[in-house]
């Protein structure tokens, strides 16, 4: 399997099961790893309840459910623990879900009285449905980590967008800049910018009055003739980048791009988005768009995908090899 030729002592070998919310990133890890998608059912019935069956057994095999849980949501995610019980029923040796992109993850806290803690309900559900393990890339709040109980892979694609960067922006872009959208994601901003070499610049928003749009922003740190790199960790409805471009651009910006790593794009963001005076955007895989919404960015959208990072902590999870050797650490 990819050149390596440790045999496998605890579990059987490697089984992948691909959900259908993302078949193309499941079809490239499948192909990464030089191993076969496993055949199964996954039926929706007229009354919309799902069902899946398994076109082989699994008994003792080292099992990985590919299912990444963006829209339509409710229906992922019930096809993500239908596909883990049934799993769990037919006797695999090890269940681990690999969730690119993990739904709720938001809901991480309670913020406001009466409310849930959606994201923590996420993690319990995947666990009773039979999950040994699970692998996830950039949660929007690290603590979800800790809903969790059984062990698990919480990834970041950051590298591959700074990656691309380096081999196909750096040696053209003008004393560029990071910026974030807010003071939240300046912890992750500052990693990008350590890990290019710029300096960063972030939003900071101020509440100015008590309706929910009524915000004061101000950028702390210079863009004033340098081409700015916007970075987050997903693109929702894009209104929070918008702004953004805008107040760039009024503080002497020059080109602006934009990179993150889900791209969720809930109702029109990707029109919106598209519109946008935005040089290039850079994402990844971990949620398909659609190739109508692709279509209005033409050239200036680049995917990265992130199915060898995810097909190579898969197979280092199997022969029980260490992760953070990925990332030299």
């Amino acid at each position: 399997m990819n050149g390596h030729t440790h045999e496998i002592k605890g579990y059987g070998e490697i089984k992948l099961f691909a959900g259908t919310a993302s078949p193309e990133l499941a079809n490239k890890i499948a192909e990464y790893l030089n191993a076969k998608l496993c055949k199964r059912d996954v039926v929706l019935f007229p009354n919309d309840n799902l069902f899946v069956k398994l076109h082989e057994s699994v008994r003792g095999q080292d099992v990985y459910v590919i299912q990444t849980t963006s829209r339509p949501v409710q229906q992922n995610l019930m096809e993500l623990l239908i596909s883990l019980q049934t799993l769990r029923l037919d006797s695999a040796a090890r269940i681990t879900a690999v969730v690119p992109y993990l739904c709720y993850s938001r809901s991480d806290k309670k913020d406001q009285p009466r409310v849930p803690i959606t994201s923590r309900l996420v993690t319990d559900m995947i666990e009773v449905a039979g999950s040994d393990r699970y692998m996830t890339l950039d949660p929007h709040a690290g603590q979800v980590q800790g809903f969790f109980s059984i062990p698990g892979d919480v990834l970041t694609a950051s590298h591959i967008i700074e990656d691309y960067i380096k081999d196909n922006l750096l040696e053209k872009l003008t004393d560029p800049v990071i910026m974030t959208v807010d003071l939240g994601f300046a912890k992750k901003g500052r990693n990008y910018a350590e890990g290019l070499n710029m300096p960063v610049a972030f939003i900071e928003k101020r509440r100015v009055a008590n309706d929910s749009n009524a915000e004061a922003l101000n950028i702390i740190g210079d863009v004033n003739g340098r081409d700015v790199i916007i970075v987050d960790d997903e693109v929702d409805t894009g209104g929070s980048i918008a702004q953004a471009i805008n107040l760039a651009r009024e503080n002497g910006a020059r080109d602006v791009y934009l990179a993150f790593i889900h791209p969720v794009f809930s109702s029109n963001a990707a029109k919106r988005l598209s519109s946008l005076d935005l040089a290039e955007i850079i994402t990844t895989d971990t949620v398909p768009i659609p190739e109508a919404s692709q279509a209005l960015f033409g050239d200036r959208l680049t995917i990265c995908t992130v199915a060898p990072l995810l097909a190579e902590v898969i197979l280092r999870a199997h022969e029980g090899r260490s992760v953070g050797e990925l990332f030299d650490e």
